[in-house]
Formats: structure tokens, sequence, C-alpha cells
């Protein structure tokens, strides 16, 4: 089931069905239920992020795949291998500090970009991780690179 998903989530038709159906599902179902509940039934690592909103300021919930590293959750800015960064990344950019959702559980974090040896180790670890993400990596070659964001965990 997860090749599968993994397969589709690689089509430019899957990823279209995704982003436009089962992330907003998502995004509901899981804050409905503090993050026990997704659309994959627990197959992939899916967190909700609670960000502040670059420009309007207003309090944003979106699902996200995520992995970690450390006591670190990675955040890779992929947006299915479309040309433009996601909205999330640019409110993390602006408002560091969120919150994640994930599992009954919460916690407060503080964002930030990688850079040099630490982005491209973590980018081998996505790739090694989810097959789809070297579909998302060769769709942005030559576009832009893909941003790998660390959220190191705050003692709130």
């Amino acid at each position: 089931m997860v090749r599968v998903a993994t397969r589709l989530l690689g089509t430019k038709s899957g990823t279209a069905i995704h982003r436009r159906l089962f992330a907003p599902i998502d995004t509901v179902l899981m804050r409905l239920t503090g993050g026990r509940v997704n659309s994959s039934f627990g197959r992939f690592p899916i967190v909700v992020l609670h960000t502040t909103g670059a420009r309007s300021g207003v309090q944003r919930d979106v699902p996200v795949l995520y992995f970690t590293d450390g006591n670190d959750v990675i955040l890779t800015a992929s947006n299915y291998g479309r040309a433009k960064h996601p909205s999330w990344y640019y409110n993390l950019l602006k408002h560091p500090e969120c919150e994640l959702f994930a599992g009954g559980h919460s916690g407060h974090f503080v964002a930030r970009p990688t850079v040099g040896t630490d982005h491209d180790r973590l980018v081998a670890l996505a790739e090694s991780w989810a097959s789809n993400f070297s579909v998302y990596l060769a769709r942005t070659n030559g576009i832009r690179e893909i941003p790998m964001l660390r959220l190191t965990p705050t003692n709130q």
C-alpha cells in the first residue's frame, strides 16, 4: 500500500488529487482528533503544522509529512515538486515559532532552514525515506532548491 501511494504521489495527477482532496481532509481530521487520525491511516508520518501567516498574520494549519533527526523534526518544502515553495515555508521564515500536532501530542518548535552539508545530508535521508521525493527533486532541478527545515523543540 505504501509503495502504491508513493508511486501515485510521484505522478502529477496523484499529487493534484492529494493536494486538492486529501490534504484539506487531513487538516480537519487531524485537528479534530488531535493528530491521531489521518487519511493515510498511519502509514505515513504526518503532522499538522500550526503557523502564523507571513503577510496576513492569520493562524494557519497544514498537514505535512515529516521525519526526525535526533530530537528535531525535519520538514521538506517540496510542494509536490512544483515550481514555487509552499506557503507554509514563507510563514516559517517570517515567524519561526510554530506548533506541531501528531499522534495526540502537540509541541512548540522553532524552525530554521538548513544549509550546506546539513541540507545535503537531510535531502539524502528524504530520498532514502520516500521514493517520490526523488521525483520532486527532478521536477525542481534548475528551478529551485527544495528547502529542508529543521524544527527544534522549545522548552514551553
